[in-house]
């Protein structure tokens, strides 16, 4: 059952259209991530669901209860619906417990024991409660953020790059934290990102935006391994897209003959995902695939980047990246071979 609904929802700012004709559906209880570049519309589309802005056409339904209709909007704050932007944006002449009781009603018996028991959701030491934001770590605004967001007891979130402001492995454990957080409270989300990983992480549901559109929608899996097209092939990952004659469930091409995950005949072209390349030594009695040479090696910690050139291939084909992990990386210049684990996704529609 879809919680929130969209259909053909469109802005446009002067001659350009940022939102173009979205459909999109969001089960209940799931977490969504809108995943685009920058200028892709992503975050107009958040607007326009929070009630920041309103549709030039389209509408957006939450529960079967229509929060816009083209023009004619509900106000934001009578929608609710919790919003956490990308710096917190926390008060900050506010304390903490300040912040998280903002949206409660000041005569709202039991406050103090709610803002308490939020402060305990997002696992913050009560401590916290008499300090002001800029006393917190970013890691700790976000939380305070979230929490604020919470108290009104939202159906639905939102969340605008909530972690691109964190170091890298704080992102991640906030990340972790806040997703297992929203799905212990049953939550609906939806969170607009720029980050591949993180949207992959996050969510069950992903929707790729390019120019106002929404190009495919999916789960994670599904779109990682059989993406529509090249581009959101390359934009959700590092991808290896080669030419190829396709005949009964096989694909040759410059790495051997291939098992693919289309039936038709004729030429296309595949794709593969670095990690499912496997080096071998050129000596080795078991090893298949096809020789090449190792031109560089990008050293990154637990898992590095390979260049090989593939000896003998084609231009086009000629150079493929691969990842390795670092403990027994051959040498540049060193002779391999090079084959393939699991099978290669063809793109829909004839080459282009």
């Amino acid at each position: 059952m879809s919680l929130l609904e969209l259909r053909g929802v469109t802005r446009r700012y002067g001659a350009v259209t940022a939102v173009d004709r979205v459909d999109l559906a969001v089960p209940a209880g799931s977490r969504t991530a809108i995943l685009g570049p920058s200028g892709s519309g992503k975050s107009t589309l958040l607007r326009i669901i929070a009630g920041f802005e309103a549709p030039d056409a389209g509408r957006v339904a939450l529960d079967g209860r229509v929060l816009a209709d083209g023009p004619a909007a509900m106000p934001a704050h009578l929608r609710g619906i919790g919003l956490v932007a990308q710096d917190g944006a926390l008060f900050p002449h506010l304390t903490v417990a300040e912040n998280i009781g903002f949206g409660l009603p000041r005569r709202a018996p039991h406050r103090a024991e709610r803002i308490a028991e939020l402060l305990a959701m997002v696992e913050l030491d009560p401590a916290m409660l008499r300090r002001r934001p800029d006393q917190l770590s970013g890691g700790q605004q976000q939380r305070v953020a979230l929490a604020r967001a919470l108290a009104r007891r939202p159906r639905l979130m939102l969340l605008d790059e909530p972690f691109s402001a964190l170091d890298t492995g704080l992102r991640a454990s906030t990340r972790k934290a806040v997703s297992a957080l929203l799905e212990a409270a049953g939550i609906t989300t939806i969170m607009v990102t720029h980050d591949q990983a993180e949207a992959l992480s996050f969510a069950d549901q992903v929707a790729v935006m390019r120019a106002g559109r929404l190009l495919q929608v999916g789960s994670p899996r599904e779109l990682y391994l059989r993406p529509k097209d090249p581009m959101i092939a390359e934009f959700l990952g590092e991808a290896i897209i080669l030419p190829a004659r396709l005949a009964g469930g096989w694909a040759d091409c410059a790495l051997g003959r291939i098992k693919v995950d289309d039936g038709r005949s004729g030429d296309s072209r595949i794709m593969l995902r670095p990690e499912q390349l496997v080096l071998a030594e050129a000596d080795d009695p078991a090893a298949g695939g096809v020789p090449g040479e190792v031109m560089e090696i990008d050293f990154a910690g637990a898992l590095c980047s390979v260049t090989v050139r593939l000896l003998g291939a084609a231009d086009g084909a000629a150079r493929l990246l691969l990842r390795r992990p670092s403990l027994g990386l051959p040498a540049v210049g060193a002779r391999v071979r090079v084959s393939v684990a699991g099978g290669a996704h063809v793109f829909p529609g004839p080459e282009s």
